[in-house]
């Protein structure tokens, strides 16, 4: 078994250090290693169009992690109250939105966004003084914030949840029994005892949403997030720049997800 589990992470591993591996190559092939250089990370980081692509996912992933923590926050505690039917109801659409592919999340919320917009648009003109000057609503930033925070807002009420599970429900009651108000104890004792939780889902959420490409693909409209210009540079033709790019945003991704998990074991232990 040990070395079955040794032959899947080399299988899934190998690729990315390839990857990584060649950019570092001082050739412009992205295939050869032509000598090591650090010379296409600086080439990445001062191309102007990479640094506008990184900050647009910069700015979609921290709005639409943020939103979705506070969200997901809210409903993992309403819904820990709920039992029977109704609670088997909600759990299975959670696990479904986190089952359900990427590119079918992008055409919903792709035809969900357009609708909404054919509706409302034809309002702002009607209401506004000056019809030409009226805002128009369209894809951009706004719609990617949006259904990323619907794309990630499952996976922060699960680990909520997990959280809430593994409470004792008699912190509660005994302040309850201290003449707390609920928004006290949810303030005083539940907080508290989920922060570790509600960071590690902000973190996880920051991940996927700064590293989704198939839905920011239907919705992002006229910006460009990094996924979107390195899929754009690749069809052009793979360079070590590319590479390097992509070696950045693995090795950031890695390490939010590292931070995340150790802050979920340390809560777990603070916990016991």
């Amino acid at each position: 078994m040990r070395i079955y589990a040794l032959c899947v992470y080399i299988f899934l591993y190998t690729p990315i250090a390839i990857i990584a591996l060649f950019s570092f190559s001082a050739g412009r092939s992205a295939s050869q290693f032509e000598g090591f250089s650090t010379k296409w990370y600086g080439r990445a980081l001062n191309n102007p169009f990479v640094m506008d692509a990184l900050g647009n996912s910069l700015l979609v992933a921290f709005v639409s992690a943020t939103l979705a923590s506070i969200l997901g926050t809210l409903a993992a505690v309403g819904l820990q109250g709920i039992r029977g039917p109704a609670r088997a109801f909600f759990d299975a659409l959670i696990y479904i939105a986190v089952m359900i592919p990427g590119i079918v999340i992008g055409i919903a919320t792709l035809i969900a966004l357009v609708t909404v917009f054919d509706l409302v648009n034809p309002w702002l003109a009607a209401i506004w003084s000056e019809a030409d000057r009226a805002p128009a609503l369209s894809m951009g930033i706004g719609s990617l914030i949006a259904a990323h925070t619907m794309f990630t807002l499952a996976l922060v009420i699960i680990i909520i949840r997990a959280r809430l599970a593994s409470l004792e429900g008699a912190l509660s009651e005994a302040s309850a029994d201290l003449y707390a108000t609920p928004l006290g104890t949810f303030r005083q004792v539940t907080l508290p005892l989920i922060a570790p939780a509600i960071l590690a889902g902000f973190l996880l959420s920051f991940t996927f949403s700064f590293d989704d490409f198939i839905i920011a693909f239907f919705v992002a409209g006229s910006e460009t997030t990094l996924p979107i210009y390195i899929f754009s540079s690749i069809r052009r033709g793979i360079t070590p720049e590319v590479n390097a790019i992509g070696t950045m945003v693995m090795v950031a991704s890695l390490i939010l997800l590292v931070i995340a998990q150790i802050i979920l074991r340390r809560g777990n232990k603070a916990r016991r």
